[in-house]
């Protein structure tokens, strides 16, 4: 019987040259049905392979199973089996990234370092396009601009995505009509991630408009896909006419900049691609630009930036410089260090459960002085602790709670009329909270980015 799945794989790579017959190909699975068909196409093609496994243990003995599956199908065909255990927990605390940050950091160093000492020349990874689609909302959502609406890439570097010319459910009816095991992950039926929200909420109740939405979607990518390779190609040549480097720092000249082009787009593009500045700061600083103010500071993940004689100077975050930025009452979003904090105002009736992660704090927003002011904590910042009396230093309150070096580095306090409102991530003040005479709650959520 001829394999039409298998032909559909082939012809795609073969287009996209994603692969050669002379590649030593690492295959990254992790026991899911789109890895592990992965794992069957490249095999029953005669390709030069291996299989890296991770295991991240958090989800105990699933997580253990999973490993076993992998190893067991590995052993079946043949093939080399690479296999890592990170204590996935203990590098989260360690380098105060989220859980997917740190999973994904992990797992690239690891298939890196395997390629160098084992000789595999590309990896591939099995995403496909419903995948590329979730990544289309979810980037829509978080106002990543045109790049975060052209999916998933092909590839990038020595990574491969050689499924995405397939969707989720043929990958599935090819897995169970070849009799192909594979192991499904519990925590993708729970709705507390956004892309399961966007998998299982939003979708389908689209796909009940249009029936055709995924073939929609994929020439939307598609059409997306080419519209950003013309803006690169055009932005390559303005910036090297408008950009000019000198001791570290770089100058975007607003005049070399043709009166014609979209100014503002073009200053995104140049701030976003090059320094990883998000849309909001971005806007912002469009508009003191417009507005002729010169001083104010905005800052991305790693650099900061400023207005100087009606340039925009960008240079890198000093060891020394607080991050100090303000956050007025009508701010959706504020930026800090590694992380973002998005903010909610919302009434006391509609909150329903006061025992909230470290991430989420609740505060009287009655109480508040605006604007707000956002930076790194300094030594002699006090604070009351949520449930205290006293006063604590929050240098004393860090070290209570063995919080490593890199992490306090990056620490930020929120504060209001001189005193502390957040120590964010971790404690309110005591004096912010909510108590049974508050009406208006500031609701704020920190996510690690």
């Amino acid at each position: 019987m001829k394999n039409l799945f298998l032909e559909h794989f082939e012809q795609y790579n073969k287009r996209h040259c994603l692969f050669t017959a002379q590649d030593k190909i690492l295959l990254t699975v992790s026991g899911g049905v789109d890895s592990m068909v992965m794992l069957s196409l490249f095999v029953e093609g005669g390709y030069n392979v291996g299989v890296a496994h991770c295991n991240f243990s958090l989800r105990g003995a699933e997580s253990d199973e999973d490993e076993a599956t992998v190893k067991r199908e590995a052993e079946k065909y043949g093939i080399p089996f690479y296999n890592k255990r990170f204590d996935t927990e203990a590098e989260m605390e360690k380098s105060g990234e989220s859980m997917e940050m740190a999973a994904r950091r992990l797992r690239y160093e690891w298939f890196d370092t395997l390629c160098q000492e084992e000789g595999y020349t590309v990896i591939a990874v099995a995403h496909h396009t419903d995948d590329s689609i979730e990544t289309f909302f979810i980037n829509l959502l978080r106002g990543t601009g045109l790049r975060g609406l052209t999916g998933i890439t092909r590839q990038r570097d020595n990574i491969i995505r050689p499924l995405l010319f397939a969707e989720r459910k043929e990958i599935l009816e090819y897995a169970v009509a070849r009799k192909i095991p594979f192991r499904e992950d519990s925590s993708n039926r729970s709705k507390k991630y956004l892309r399961n929200k966007i998998r299982l909420g939003l979708i389908p109740m689209i796909r009940e408009i249009n029936n055709r939405f995924t073939s929609i979607m994929r020439g939307n990518i598609y059409r997306l896909t080419d519209a950003q390779r013309f803006i690169e190609a055009s932005m390559k040549k303005i910036k090297a006419e408008a950009i000019e480097q000198q001791n570290g720092c770089y100058r975007i000249h607003i005049e070399r900049i043709d009166k014609d082009f979209p100014l503002e787009f073009v200053i995104y593009e140049c701030l976003n691609s090059e320094f990883g500045f998000k849309g909001d700061i971005v806007d912002d600083l469009c508009k003191s630009l417009k507005a002729g103010i010169s001083g104010k500071r905005f800052y991305a993940q790693r650099h900061v930036a400023c207005i100087d004689r009606g340039d925009i100077v960008v240079a890198p975050i000093e060891e020394d410089d607080s991050c100090q930025t303000f956050v007025d009452r009508h701010q959706l979003r504020s930026y800090c260090g590694n992380s973002v904090l998005y903010y909610e105002h919302t009434d006391i009736d509609n909150i329903s459960d006061y025992n909230t992660p470290a991430e989420v704090a609740y505060i009287d927003e009655d109480k508040l002085e605006y604007p707000l002011t956002l930076r790194r904590w300094q030594n002699g910042d006090t604070f009351i602790p949520f449930g205290m009396c006293g006063r604590k230093k929050v240098s004393d309150y860090l070290i209570d709670r063995k919080v490593s070096v890199v992490e306090k580095s990056r620490q930020f306090v929120l504060v209001s009329g001189g005193e502390i409102v957040w120590l964010v991530g971790r404690r309110i003040d005591d004096r912010f909270s909510i108590t049974n005479r508050t009406e208006n709650v500031l609701k704020i959520v920190k996510h690690t980015l």
